[in-house]
């Protein structure tokens, strides 16, 4: 009887062998492809996201750009002697606030600072009880939300009738305001103080709980905003 287990081990061995020969290659050529094309994959998403983006910012900016416009020939028809450079930065400025606080919008506070400033869009103006800018912001509520806003209060002059930081202060306040009286609640508060709108609020927004100056206020800010299309 022939003994055939060396034969048989070197057969196992050349099997081995062979088998290495040919799939290292394969495998090879196999992760090869499988890196690259997971690279193109990747090149592919990495290149679909910047195109998103780039959409994105294009859109927001197509956006920006359309209520800065909006804004500034709202303003030109109030105050055509104010320079096209500080219409563009309070515009731009109004838009940013709407961004900044979701219960306001740039039609809305827009429709506010018409009706604030007597259709005017002065930044210097003034009322007779004290209340300044183009959101006719009182010293006292100024000075109080100025500390929130990371604004130096220097004096009420300085502050209040640089349209910036008066639009900064008031469109805070107004935010503040509608968030806990709801907008026309929140309307009631900025023109005629917390107290007389808590209580509008709390008795059903009863006309006689108002003081008849803010019972005109409320609608006349609210038809301005629907006509700018609020």
């Amino acid at each position: 009887m022939t003994d055939n287990k060396p034969e048989t081990k070197k057969g196992s061995r050349r099997f081995w062998i062979a088998t290495l020969a040919i799939g290292l290659p394969v495998w090879t050529i196999t992760l090869y492809l499988a890196f690259q094309l997971g690279g193109h994959r990747l090149n592919l998403q990495a290149l679909e996201r910047n195109v998103q983006d780039v959409r994105a910012a294009m859109n927001a900016d197509t956006v920006r750009q359309y209520h800065i416009q909006k804004t500034m020939k709202l303003m030109a028809g109030y105050n055509p002697s104010m320079p096209s450079d500080e219409r563009y930065n309070i515009a731009s400025e109004i838009y940013e606030m709407s961004i900044k606080y979701d219960n306001l919008d740039v039609d809305l506070l827009c429709a506010t600072i018409t009706h604030e400033s007597a259709q005017t869009w002065r930044p210097d103006i003034t009322s007779p009880a004290g209340a300044m800018g183009l959101m006719q912001v009182m010293p006292a509520t100024g000075m109080f939300v100025a500390h929130y806003e990371g604004i130096t209060w220097t004096s009420p002059h300085e502050v209040l009738l640089d349209p910036i930081y008066n639009v900064r202060i008031g469109t805070r306040y107004l935010s503040t305001m509608i968030s806990l009286y709801g907008l026309e609640g929140g309307l009631a508060a900025y023109n005629g103080g917390e107290r007389q709108a808590a209580l509008w609020v709390a008795g059903g927004s009863e006309r006689e709980t108002l003081h008849p100056e803010t019972l005109q206020y409320v609608p006349a800010v609210l038809k301005i905003y629907q006509k700018l299309g609020g």
